[in-house]
This record gives structure tokens, sequence and C-alpha cells, in this order.
């Protein structure tokens, strides 16, 4: 991927389609500029999301849900304990990222 590499190809697919969308770059404007190939940026967009990908999003509704039902008091320990009692089986350090 270029300059890119160890970026979230999830992520360059954002900013790839904001830039066409609210700037109205060209798609091989953006890929140019983030070094990918535009058939590697269409490959991504039309591809579903992982179940990594769908699990790590439901983890961060389920942080910010607890986060938010605490009253914004919780830090990632209690945060992660409340986790575990919903059934998720998470690292301290993962839910501190």
């Amino acid at each position: 991927m270029g300059e890119v590499a160890d970026t979230d190809p999830a992520a360059v697919v954002r900013v790839i389609s904001s830039c066409k969308a609210e700037q109205k770059i060209p798609y091989r404007t953006a890929c140019r500029a983030l070094g990918v190939s535009e058939s590697w940026f269409y490959k991504w967009r039309e591809r579903p999301p992982t179940s990594w990908e769908t699990r790590r999003q439901c983890l961060a509704e389920d942080v910010e849900e607890i986060f938010r039902g605490s009253g914004g008091t919780y830090g990632s320990p209690k945060v992660f304990i409340e986790l575990v009692r919903r059934g998720w089986q998470v690292c301290v350090n993962t839910v501190a990222s």
C-alpha cells in the first residue's frame, strides 16, 4: 500500500471516499496521493466488513454504552470488568486503547 502501509485499510478507503464526496477530488487523484492503486481502493471499498472489524465495532459500541452509563466516570479497568460481566472475552489493554 505504499506510504500508508501501516494504516487501517478501511480508514484509507474512508479518506478517499470523503475526498470525492466533500471536495470532488477524483478517486484516481486521491489514490495516487495516498500511494494506493485504484484497483486496491475499489477492492476494499466493495468488500464486506471482516468478522474482526464487526467484533471491534460491537466492542466499541459496548464500551461507549458502559462509559456513558457511568456518567463518564468509569476508566478502562471498570469498563473492562463490565465487559467481562456481559460476556466479552477481551484484554484490559484492548479496552484501554
